[in-house]
């Protein structure tokens, strides 16, 4: 795992830049999707996540899986891929909406996705050796500095 300024990167997952996102593939062809360090970083503590799409739902590249809400933000995570919505994680987040502070790259997934375009939309991704130099001159640019959330 790369990390700079207290943000990490896994480098077996795959990222959306623009969109804040990583995507885990799983070894059923599914993909989990969470919100990046920078991501939760930027947001601070949650306080909830309202789920917009259901288990069976289709949902495009782009479109709103979830409303993010934060001490200091409100808005959508978007999904980097076109696909079935397979599970959501909103237990998790009912008990526990801080997880994602805690822990973005575990239990703080948000969303488990069949995606059924990932060949044609893989260019909006990068792995995580491409992503870490995209990822680093934007935390020196906007001088972030990660941290996760205490209990």
């Amino acid at each position: 795992m790369q990390s700079f300024a207290g943000c990490a990167l896994p480098e077996e997952y795959l990222y959306d830049l623009e969109l804040d996102v990583w995507v885990r593939p799983e070894a059923d062809g599914s993909v989990r999707l969470g919100m990046t360090d920078v991501a939760q970083t930027l947001c601070g503590r949650m306080v909830a996540v309202t789920f917009q799409k259901a288990a069976g739902a289709q949902v495009r590249r782009g479109r709103t899986l979830a409303v993010i809400e934060s001490a200091k933000w409100v808005g959508p995570f978007r999904s980097p891929l076109t696909g079935a919505v397979l599970e959501v994680n909103a237990e998790q987040f009912a008990t526990d909406p801080g997880i994602v502070n805690r822990d973005p790259f575990g239990a703080g997934w948000l969303v488990r996705l069949d995606p059924s375009a990932l060949e044609a939309e893989r260019g909006h991704l990068l792995d995580g050796i491409a992503a870490f130099p995209l990822v680093r001159a934007r935390i020196e640019a906007e001088q972030i500095s990660c941290m996760r959330c205490a209990e």
